[in-house]
């Protein structure tokens, strides 16, 4: 038997308590990048080992720009972990794309401006290929997941991570759409890019909530609008989960597991005894 990998959830306080979860503990972790959202949920759903970690912490206190996904993915692969489902409200920017439904995105648009991205600086260069930033491995084992959930999920496309915390103005909603966008969010980027330097698959569940605020026929985005949807759309989206953490755990191995092999431009005896430190979880294999 092919060995089970660990696999970890990021998502909303409403998915900290997964149902059925057993041999619960949580798990504080101190990181080289400072601290994550909250304690790292850990336990096992049937024989899957899981992680699980609210990105906005427990009541929803740190805003989008505030959220620290270097420690966020770093406390991930330090316990263990090799498969992230992502879980995200946003909005949608497509009539075909109702509030209530999923979209499991295979691409993305960068439009933030204050967030550390990437766990390559002080002394460390690395280039990792993110021309398809969403593991497809685990993108498909979703789909096939999908097919046991009452709701609608379609198939593939592109998440335009804005910075937040503000929703959009009615010129920009008009632009994105205009370049192809499918769904908006203030999230999932940071994440993917940070995952794939970490080699570790990533794909997003993304639920969305609202018409954002380009669409006339409907109300413009608000709060409450997230919040009540969202609220539907938990008990969904931990079915999803729940069908497809097997499959994730049994998941072969993909070409993100081997993201930095090449990717490493600094010379070995150039890096710093304290930039071995910083990252040894992440290059130790590699110098």
């Amino acid at each position: 038997m092919s060995e089970q990998h660990v696999v970890g959830v990021i998502g909303g306080s409403g998915l900290y308590d997964m149902e059925g979860l057993e041999d619960k503990s949580e798990v504080d972790l101190s990181t080289p990048f400072g601290a994550p959202s909250d304690a790292y949920l850990t336990g096992r759903l049937g024989d899957v080992s899981m992680v699980f970690l609210p990105r906005h912490g427990r009541g929803h206190r740190i805003s989008p720009t505030e959220i620290n996904s270097r420690a966020n993915i770093w406390g991930m692969k330090k316990l263990g972990v090799s498969r992230i489902l992502s879980v995200s409200a946003v909005g949608s920017m497509r009539e075909e794309i109702a509030p209530g439904e999923f979209v499991l995105v295979d691409q993305f648009i960068d439009r933030t401006r204050h967030r550390p991205d990437t766990f390559f600086t002080d002394g460390v260069v690395a280039h990792v290929a993110f021309a398809e930033p969403i593991c497809e491995e685990l993108r498909r084992i979703l789909l096939t997941a999908a097919e046991g959930v009452d709701v609608t999920v379609h198939d593939g496309g592109t998440y335009i991570n804005m910075e937040g915390p503000q929703f959009s103005t009615r010129a920009e909603s008009l632009l994105y759409r205009s370049w192809g966008v499918d769904v908006i969010g203030m999230t999932n980027l940071q994440e993917a890019r940070l995952s794939r330097e970490a080699e570790i698959c990533y794909a997003t569940i993304a639920m969305a909530t609202d018409f954002d605020c380009w669409h006339e026929g409907h109300d413009d985005v608000s709060v409450e609008t997230v919040v009540a949807t969202v609220h539907q759309n938990v008990k969904s989206a931990r079915d999803l989960i729940r069908a497809a953490a097997p499959l994730a755990a049994g998941m072969g191995e993909t070409p993100c597991e081997s993201a930095l092999a090449h990717a490493i431009m600094t010379a070995p005896e150039a890096i710093s005894s304290e930039a071995r430190l910083r990252l040894e979880l992440l290059i130790s294999k590699y110098v």
